[in-house]
Protein backbone atom coordinates (compact mmCIF):
# COMPACT_ATOMS: atom_id res chain seq x y z
CA UNK A 1 0.00 0.00 0.00
CA UNK A 2 1.50 3.34 -0.97
CA UNK A 3 1.97 6.12 1.58
CA UNK A 4 -0.83 8.33 0.23
CA UNK A 5 -3.40 5.51 0.23
CA UNK A 6 -2.35 4.54 3.76
CA UNK A 7 -2.68 8.15 4.93
CA UNK A 8 -6.18 8.46 3.42
CA UNK A 9 -7.28 5.12 4.87
CA UNK A 10 -5.96 6.01 8.34
CA UNK A 11 -7.88 9.29 8.18
CA UNK A 12 -11.14 7.45 7.35
CA UNK A 13 -10.55 4.92 10.11
CA UNK A 14 -9.74 7.64 12.63
CA UNK A 15 -12.97 9.45 11.76
CA UNK A 16 -14.98 6.24 12.25
CA UNK A 17 -13.34 5.75 15.65
CA UNK A 18 -14.06 9.38 16.57
CA UNK A 19 -17.75 8.73 15.81
CA UNK A 20 -17.97 5.94 18.39
CA UNK A 21 -15.54 7.45 20.91
CA UNK A 22 -18.30 9.17 22.97
CA UNK A 23 -19.86 5.76 23.68
CA UNK A 24 -16.55 4.36 24.88
CA UNK A 25 -15.83 7.46 26.97
CA UNK A 26 -19.27 7.23 28.59
CA UNK A 27 -18.10 3.96 30.15
CA UNK A 28 -14.66 5.31 31.08
CA UNK A 29 -12.82 3.87 28.10
CA UNK A 30 -11.24 4.98 24.85
CA UNK A 31 -9.40 3.62 21.83
CA UNK A 32 -6.32 4.85 19.99
CA UNK A 33 -5.58 4.09 16.34
CA UNK A 34 -2.05 2.69 16.12
CA UNK A 35 -1.51 1.64 12.49
CA UNK A 36 -2.71 -0.37 9.50
CA UNK A 37 -0.51 -2.95 7.82
CA UNK A 38 -0.22 -3.90 4.15
CA UNK A 39 -2.72 -6.74 4.71
CA UNK A 40 -5.36 -4.16 5.76
CA UNK A 41 -5.30 -5.22 9.41
CA UNK A 42 -5.85 -2.26 11.74
CA UNK A 43 -4.09 -2.09 15.07
CA UNK A 44 -5.67 -0.17 17.92
CA UNK A 45 -4.96 0.21 21.61
CA UNK A 46 -7.81 0.03 24.10
CA UNK A 47 -7.48 2.58 26.87
CA UNK A 48 -9.01 3.25 30.27
CA UNK A 49 -11.84 0.96 31.30
CA UNK A 50 -11.72 -0.80 27.92
CA UNK A 51 -8.34 -2.36 28.75
CA UNK A 52 -9.65 -4.65 31.48
CA UNK A 53 -13.33 -4.85 30.58
CA UNK A 54 -14.62 -8.39 29.98
CA UNK A 55 -16.81 -6.93 27.21
CA UNK A 56 -13.80 -5.63 25.23
CA UNK A 57 -13.92 -8.44 22.65
CA UNK A 58 -17.56 -7.64 21.96
CA UNK A 59 -16.80 -3.90 21.82
CA UNK A 60 -14.05 -4.63 19.30
CA UNK A 61 -16.24 -6.79 17.08
CA UNK A 62 -19.66 -5.13 17.26
CA UNK A 63 -18.55 -1.55 17.87
CA UNK A 64 -15.14 -0.61 16.56
CA UNK A 65 -14.81 -3.13 13.74
CA UNK A 66 -18.35 -2.48 12.51
CA UNK A 67 -17.81 1.30 12.45
CA UNK A 68 -14.46 1.02 10.66
CA UNK A 69 -15.63 -1.47 8.03
CA UNK A 70 -18.58 0.77 7.23
CA UNK A 71 -16.21 3.53 6.04
CA UNK A 72 -13.31 1.32 4.94
CA UNK A 73 -14.65 -2.03 3.66
CA UNK A 74 -11.17 -3.06 2.52
CA UNK A 75 -10.16 -3.49 6.18
CA UNK A 76 -9.82 -7.21 6.91
CA UNK A 77 -9.62 -7.11 10.70
CA UNK A 78 -9.14 -4.95 13.75
CA UNK A 79 -6.75 -6.11 16.45
CA UNK A 80 -6.19 -4.53 19.82
CA UNK A 81 -2.50 -4.67 20.65
CA UNK A 82 -3.26 -4.94 24.37
CA UNK A 83 -5.97 -7.65 24.47
CA UNK A 84 -6.28 -11.12 22.99
CA UNK A 85 -7.29 -11.23 19.32
CA UNK A 86 -10.98 -11.49 18.53
CA UNK A 87 -12.10 -13.86 15.80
Amino acid sequence: MDAEKKKDLLAKIDQAINNIRPYLEADGGDVRLVDIDDDFVVKVELLGACEACPMSPMTMKAGIEEAVKRVAPEVKAINAINIASVS
